[in-house]
């Protein structure tokens, strides 16, 4: 399945370094289980969004991920992409960039005729062809609607999708350059969240986060005097402080790092689909490794 992984050192920009692959087992075996992009996404000094990606095979240049990129900003957002929906294609990777925010997303949404129907002209702003990027769409469309409450938009576009659209999984981290978002819906993949005081447990560590499955590490000595906020798709160090997020819970991390959380889905999808219901290559996508 994908991998997601989100970090808000906000105010306080720091300087962390991404090694988007990163794994120790054989070549033979990273054939088996490559992934199909890998992205990182950030924010300039003034703001702007800046998205490294690119889409990625065993039979392709795996320079790419397996480059360290030391970059500095207030949030983070990576992805490792096992495509279920659209080909292997720079503008199907993750992240994708919207009206200055970045989004990334775990799992399947289906009935993408009737979501593009939904978006009407806001469909222009899609240039892929995946069912993340349409639901990104709609959530941009609806912050614009709610007047830039971005965690009103979220909720008011999940809302329409769990209920009028197949649903395997949707799981998803959008960021600003001074705010994070993450949601865990419904509890079909994992979504864990972490509030890692300054030097981490022990108190006198830098970041140094490793995913049990190797594809993500995350190194950064600022945040050996910073505090920060991590999500991520599985816990990525021994800090008894993980949290497994509920199924439904929207967390929003705000620009002083105070946190919060609700439930915002507490029902499972109208229209949930199984692993069973879907097409060969997408359940495939949805396993774990």
């Amino acid at each position: 399945m994908c991998r997601l992984f989100g970090l808000s050192s906000a105010p306080r920009r720091t300087r962390a370094t991404f090694w988007l692959l990163d794994a120790p087992d054989s070549l033979s075996e990273q054939s088996r289980h490559d992934p199909d992009g890998t992205g990182l996404g950030y924010y300039a000094a003034d703001g702007a969004p800046v998205v490294h990606k690119a889409p990625l095979s065993a039979r392709e240049d795996r320079a790419f991920a397996e480059e360290a990129r030391r970059v500095e900003s207030e949030t983070f957002l990576a992805h490792i992409r096992f495509a279920s929906t659209g080909g292997l294609d720079t503008r199907n990777t993750h992240p994708f960039a919207q009206e200055g925010r970045l989004f990334a997303h775990n799992g399947v949404v289906e009935g993408l005729d009737r979501l593009e129907a939904h978006l009407g002209e806001d469909r222009a702003l899609v240039g892929g062809d995946t069912d993340s990027e349409r639901c990104f769409a709609l959530i941009t469309r609806e912050i614009r609607r709610h007047g830039g409450d971005v965690t009103a938009g979220i909720e008011s576009a999940v809302g329409w999708i769990a209920e009028n659209l197949p649903v395997y999984a949707l799981n998803l981290i959008l960021t600003t350059p001074g705010e994070l978002w993450a949601l865990r819906y419904p509890e079909t993949h994992r979504l864990y969240t972490l509030r890692r005081h300054a030097g981490g447990h022990h108190g006198s560590r830098h970041l140094d986060h490793s995913g049990s499955e190797g594809h993500l590490r995350v190194h950064s000595a600022h945040l050996a005097e910073s505090p920060s906020v991590v999500v991520a798709s599985e816990r990525m160090d021994d800090n008894p402080q993980w949290r497994l997020m509920d199924p439904g819970e929207l967390l929003h991390v705000g620009p002083d790092l105070h946190a919060t959380h609700h439930v915002v889905l507490p029902d499972p999808p109208a229209h949930r689909l199984t692993l069973a219901d879907l097409r060969p290559d997408a359940a495939t996508s949805q396993r774990a490794a």
